[in-house]
């Protein structure tokens, strides 16, 4: 019988839906608040959670995230009464299976409940097989590269290359140590799976692998993210929260894009690094851990350092070993093996069964120059998949921009007729409203450029950054100054 927790601050939902599940032949128990919930999963093994947005003392997407620490195969259905679609992007962006809002309908839950056991359970069986779950006929014979498997079943493919072969010799090299890694290569190029497959190989690999993108951590959370915090240390801190050091304890702690946490925050790792014991905010008891870290940046650090951005004591910390990780223009000969694994990946996610690739998107595909790596072509064959009706990917579903590449230019992506604000009239103040106006006019064509630049480029903040002649920092900052989300 599939077991299935309900964690709602809503008694009478809670009670609704066991009532609902019971009769439906699945076996429930329900919790109000998150902290309970979660040490009820310590316990008890439960294929699917429903687990409301807005708890009293966790939100949905916190509740998600320490989930999937504790069982990365444990299904999580997100309920809210807020029909946002931001909260519903980033929910499944995180591993929810789905987002569905109140009032719940009976048959509407229902159905989604099936197809995320569902779901759940093909993709359990698929990690357990070897190959793909669907025979189908290919063109011209797959090109082939050693595989690995991260701890949420998700396979990495390291490619044939002399630079594949140079990345599979260091993690054979260093996974068995203790030594802190600091990953570097540009966006996309597979850092946290190439962290994962480190854990994977490490004396650690039962235990935790928590990953953290230090990029999206506001400047006041990211400590309480990090290192936990108690009741009452700070507004909206209504109950003990551990944090990502604890959560990893035993294991490995992947810290992605370090060289954007605060100054202050740099102070507080570098403590635990040091003494291996870490404390909450607001608490005056240290509390041992034993975690090894693995840091990844897209910039260059010893750079930050000279800056005086990134504490050089920090830095020696975690440069105990580097790998670096080379764009995908750089590996020709991958290109193809990861473009075959990645149909693979999305025939199974869309349901069809498309034998490959003709020669002409093959070669548009080996030439192009691949801004934002693996991850852009992962996108862009899963896009793909999704256009082709017949049995072969051919050049008419690739983006315009793969067929006739060609160079893309803020001028280009933003022309002068489009960008319009209030006139200035005569008479105006000279440094009052006026001032305002050209401050307004200042910041409407910079969203504007922004915009049509993301939008020339498929959303790929990479490539947008690079257009924009700007690093990805200050793109994302620029990104929420506007309120722009993506």
């Amino acid at each position: 019988m599939e077991k299935i927790l309900i964690v709602d601050d809503n008694h009478d939902i809670c009670l609704l839906l066991e009532r609902f599940l019971s009769k439906q032949g699945y076996k429930t128990a329900s919790v109000q608040r998150g902290e309970d919930g979660l040490a009820l999963l310590r316990k008890e093994t439960f294929e699917l959670v429903i687990c409301d947005f807005k708890l009293p003392d966790i939100d949905g997407l916190e509740m998600l995230r320490r989930i999937k620490v504790l069982n990365p195969a444990t299904a999580v259905i997100i309920i809210t009464g807020y029909s946002d679609v931001r909260i519903a992007v980033q929910s499944v962006k995180h591993g929810a299976y789905d987002y569905v809002t109140k009032p719940l309908y009976p048959d509407e839950i229902l159905l989604t409940i099936k197809s995320a056991l569902e779901r759940r359970a093909k993709t359990l069986k698929q990690q357990t097989t070897e190959g793909p779950a669907t025979a189908r006929p290919t063109a011209t014979k797959p090109a082939t590269g050693k595989v690995a498997t991260t701890s949420d079943g998700k396979r990495f493919i390291f490619g044939k290359s002399r630079v594949a072969d140079q990345l599979q010799k260091h993690i054979d090299l260093i996974a068995p140590t203790d030594m802190s890694v600091i990953i570097t290569g540009e966006t996309g190029t597979g850092k946290e799976f190439v962290a994962n497959a480190i854990h994977l190989r490490s004396k650690r690999a039962d235990k935790p692998f928590v990953a953290i993108d230090c990029g999206a951590l506001s400047k006041d959370l990211a400590g309480s993210e990090l290192f936990g915090h108690v009741k009452g240390a700070f507004t909206g801190a209504m109950s003990d929260k551990a944090g990502s050091f604890e959560y990893a304890n035993g294991g490995t702690l992947f810290l992605d894009e370090i060289g954007n946490l605060s100054y202050d925050n740099q102070i507080k790792l570098l403590r635990v690094l040091q003494e291996r014991k870490i404390r909450r905010i607001g608490s005056n008891q240290d509390i041992a851990v034993d975690v090894r870290i693995i840091a990844a940046t897209n910039e260059d650090l010893r750079d930050a350092v000279r800056q005086g951005r990134f504490r050089e004591d920090i830095y020696h910390r975690i440069d105990e070993f580097e790998i670096h990780l080379s764009p995908l223009r750089d590996r020709k000969a991958d290109i193809m093996i990861f473009a075959d694994h990645f149909l693979e990946l999305a025939n199974r996610q869309l349901e069809k069964q498309i034998a490959g690739f003709d020669e002409g998107a093959r070669e548009k595909l080996k030439d192009y120059y691949w801004h934002g790596n693996l991850r852009e072509l992962q996108n862009v064959i899963k896009r793909s998949v999704l256009l082709t009706q017949g049995d072969m990917i051919e050049m008419d579903v690739l983006p315009r921009e793969i067929v006739s590449p060609q160079y893309l230019t803020v001028e280009d992506a933003v022309p002068s007729a489009q960008i319009s604000a209030e006139p200035l009239r005569a008479g105006a103040p000279a440094n009052g409203q006026a001032g305002a106006n050209l401050k307004s006019v200042s910041e409407n064509a910079e969203r504007a450029a922004i915009l049509r630049v993301l939008e020339k480029t498929g959303y790929n903040k990479t490539k947008a950054a690079e257009v924009l002649n700007i690093d990805r920092k200050t793109l994302y900052n620029k990104l929420k100054a506007y309120d722009i989300h993506l």
